[in-house]
């Protein structure tokens, strides 16, 4: 760890970017990030294998009077004898294949991939020379990351990966407090290493503080993963945040950024919260979403079920109509979403799953272009369904009406999107509306023609000062249906 230290130092030291916010301000978005609108968030590890709350099974099976506790005591027995640790072996991923499931994301229509490689839980689904409890030395014994990279690189998919290692400072501190396999002596290197005491309050200054060794560790990790994969994007959970950790994120930050600049890489960082001051970092919203459109990219990352980012019996998923109309309401306000899958601790991917992206897949297949590179429109959005700002907003299916409307543009063409059209023959687009100059209106030029992507007959429009009224024969789809403006 010292050696890499010192090398990631001399990066630094070396590099255009250095560790401040002043100097990692000269950070700009990628254009290919601007473009990209849907990518595949894929939680897999060794908390597959319980498959049973979330993927925090490491953390809540030793709080005693959780459902985890119980069902682990239960199932498996006591902690001091079958511990998380014990479900390793079980992680074999037998059924893994890397070119099935990337060739699933293509048809998905998803444009980049970001595999976790880290957890909370500490186990590394890739070849690590800082630690012995990786997938390759263990469990599958395969290189999970590098596997799902060489596929992505094939199928001209983008390939990042995501840590959330900084959380395991306190993930399996309550394990101390009974008699469990979590015990003294830990050591730099062991699986539930270090295992301190979870905060009361986990603020930006919450006690006991990650100490400088083990957030040394973190850093090396983070850059080995840069320096091993050359991820396009690098995904961090929300606990970066923490004071502690500000120093060593920039750190992070200028090694990433000038390792890029080196191969000729333009990379992004996705942060939550403020760990990364605004414009250095691309911002992310968990299961939300922003009420206005932004003048800045930003990300949104969901799930396909509402109760856990991994597979567990008995997932509660969301419908695929439900994820493209607020795909539709995201990509209209500068977002794009990050839609996370559950593969089985074997290596499947559930039906559930693979259906939903399918029906995803199907409906980018007709109506992509007017989302792949699309851009805002002066307006982003009309109707009166009114959007929860914030994240964690996203559990309940919007109750949208076939005046909600989202908009996005490229090049010549405006792309009218109606989130809910079902046993509608007709939509009124009031930002298009007919009037004259003293009014205000939002749009004063020419509209050349109109198509509704996926239907071949040619609609009929007739525009006033109420707007742009298009119509069609009945749409009896739940799905958002795409009007094509192309103007003059």
């Amino acid at each position: 760890m010292e050696r890499y230290l010192k090398n990631i130092y001399s990066v630094i030291a070396d590099g255009r970017y250095k560790d401040t916010w002043e100097s990692l301000s000269q950070y700009r978005v990628p254009e290919w990030y601007a473009d990209a609108k849907f990518g595949i968030f894929i939680h897999w590890g060794v908390y597959s294998v319980p498959a049973f709350g979330s993927e925090w099974y490491s953390r809540n099976m030793y709080i005693r009077g959780s459902r985890e506790y119980e069902h682990h005591i239960k199932t498996y027995g006591a902690h001091k004898d079958f511990g998380y640790k014990d479900f390793i072996p079980m992680f074999t991923a037998e059924k893994f294949n890397a070119s099935e499931w990337v060739d699933l994301f293509k048809k998905a229509g998803a444009q980049y991939v970001i595999p976790v490689a880290e957890h909370h839980d500490g186990f590394q689904m890739y070849l690590s020379g800082l630690s012995d409890w990786n997938s390759v030395k263990m469990g599958p014994k395969r290189d999970i990351l590098d596997e799902l990279f060489k596929e992505c690189a094939k199928a001209g998919l983008a390939a990042g990966a995501s840590s959330h290692r900084v959380e395991h400072w306190f993930f399996m501190g309550h394990g101390r407090e009974f008699e469990s396999d979590i015990r003294e002596p830990l050591k730099r290197g062991d699986f539930y290493w270090p295992a301190m005491r979870e905060p009361d309050h986990q603020d930006l200054f919450s006690e006991p503080a990650p100490t400088e060794g083990y957030l040394n560790d973190w850093l090396c990790r983070c850059c080995e993963i840069v320096d091993k994969y050359r991820p396009k994007i690098i995904y961090f959970d929300w606990w970066i945040q923490h004071s502690a950790v500000k120093p060593y994120l920039k750190r992070f930050a200028a090694y990433y950024y000038n390792r890029a600049e080196e191969w000729g890489e333009k990379t992004v960082i996705n942060y939550k919260h403020d760990a990364f001051m605004f414009g250095t970092a691309v911002p992310d919203v968990e299961r939300g979403q922003f009420a206005d459109a932004k003048p800045y990219v930003w990300q949104t990352d969901t799930a396909v079920a509402k109760n856990s980012w991994c597979y567990t019996e008995g997932n509660d998923y969301k419908t695929a109509v439900q994820i493209v109309r607020d795909l539709v309401d995201i990509v209209s306000k500068n977002g794009r979403m990050l839609l996370n899958i559950g593969p089985k601790a074997d290596g499947t991917i559930p039906d559930a799953d693979r259906d939903i992206l399918l029906e995803i897949g199907n409906w980018l297949k007709v109506n992509g272009e007017a989302i792949y590179g699309a851009r805002l429109w002066r307006v982003s959005a009309e109707g009166p369904t009114k959007i929860e700002e914030g994240q964690f907003a996203d559990g309940n299916a919007k109750a949208y009406t076939s005046e909600d409307i989202r908009f996005t543009v490229k090049g010549s063409c405006i792309y009218a999107i109606c989130l809910n059209m079902r046993g509608k023959d007709s939509v009124c687009i009031k930002s298009l509306a007919d009037a004259d100059a003293s009014r205000k209106p939002c749009f004063h030029g020419v509209i050349k023609s109109a198509e509704v992507l996926g239907y071949d007959k040619t609609p009929g429009r007739t525009r006033d000062e109420n707007g742009l009224t298009i119509k069609t024969r009945v749409i009896d789809t739940d799905m958002p249906v795409v009007f094509k403006i192309i103007t003059d």
